[in-house]
């Protein structure tokens, strides 16, 4: 029992559950809030800069191949996702009320994950090359289509200056990924040897940017106006969501004759979100009434996705084991 609930809840879920509850109960304002916005934005900026060196060139060409897979992932995570959240928008909007469900509006938009797509997807015994440059490759094209996508499909008083959104972004993300991936050559063999503790950059920078996001918008009233049965609610519509997500995806990998190996890439790439580029994205698309909102689904479907893709991944290696079993 114990090790399943570890599986489902880790570490690192633990501690973002334990900043939410910190910035709830001890929000940062006045001074304190200048000074986590620019510690903010420095670890946005080392995060994809240690994103940028981590991507290999190698792994580009030896994934950019298979169009194919990439053509499928990209239509789930830009159409096929966006699209079920603008139709569901009539059916959220009495649910959960209009800030809740722009932010399942905001989820849907979103890229898919790096380091955990490719992670089940080496656990399930997937097509890894393809599932590096496909996810990598969507966090790319993120910067540019995400607000796109967010601009169309959201009909709410949030407002949206593209070229201010595109310039910002830019700086923050595109430029320091950029700079990254450019020393690769001189920084890459460190960054390699040096992967398991450099992890917590990455869920470092994350929980600094929730605690600041939800400082934010505790100081602005957050937790007056999302009731306890909204989270509820707001729970059981990312379940649903994540599910619909994963059968879609396993359906159309089938239909369209993948391979289990590109299936599992597909599955994997496609269902999820990414909370390291969806969380500094809302730092620059929304303000700071209204960020909490936006980002609690994310939060919830983020960790939903680790439970059910853990559980997944699992059971794709048995299949694998299985099939080489009766091969030998």
């Amino acid at each position: 029992m114990l090790s399943r609930l570890r599986l489902l809840f880790d570490n690192f879920t633990l501690i973002l559950i334990a900043v939410v509850v910190l910035a709830s109960v001890f929000p940062a304002h006045g001074q304190g809030a200048v000074f986590f916005d620019w510690l903010t934005n420095a670890a946005i900026a080392l995060l994809f800069f240690m994103h940028g060196a981590k991507l290999s060139r190698e792994a580009i060409i030896a994934g950019a191949t298979h169009w194919r897979l990439h053509a499928v992932v990209f239509s789930c995570t830009f159409l096929l996702f966006p699209l079920i959240g603008w139709a569901a928008q009539p059916l959220l909007v009495p649910l959960l009320g209009l800030q809740l469900a722009a932010g399942i509006l905001y989820l849907c938009v979103l890229p898919g994950t790096v380091q955990s797509a490719i992670a089940f997807t080496s656990i399930a015994k997937g097509n890894v090359p393809a599932a590096i440059c496909s996810s990598s490759a969507s966090s790319i094209i993120a910067i540019l289509l995400t607000p796109l996508l967010l601009k169309l499909l959201l009909e709410t008083d949030v407002e949206i200056d593209m070229t201010d959104t595109v310039v910002k972004i830019s700086l923050q993300i595109l430029l320091p990924f950029v700079v990254g991936h450019l020393m690769r050559p001189f920084i890459g063999h460190w960054v390699t040897r040096n992967q398991n503790w450099l992890k917590n950059i990455d869920q470092g920078s994350i929980l600094l940017v929730v605690y600041t996001a939800f400082s934010a918008s505790v100081v602005g009233g957050l937790w007056a106006e999302v009731h306890p049965m909204s989270l509820v609610a707001l729970t059981v519509v990312c379940l649903v969501l994540l599910f619909a997500i994963l059968y879609a995806t396993q359906l159309i990998a089938r239909r369209l004759n993948f391979n289990l190996a590109d299936e599992i890439t597909i599955v994997f790439c496609a269902s999820k979100k990414s909370m390291a580029t969806g969380v500094p994205m809302a730092q620059v698309l929304f303000s700071a009434s209204i960020i909490g909102p936006m980002l609690l689904p994310l939060l919830i479907f983020h960790q939903l996705q680790l439970m059910a893709c853990a559980v997944m991944a699992n059971h794709y290696a048995l299949q694998h084991k299985k099939k080489e079993e009766a091969a030998a």
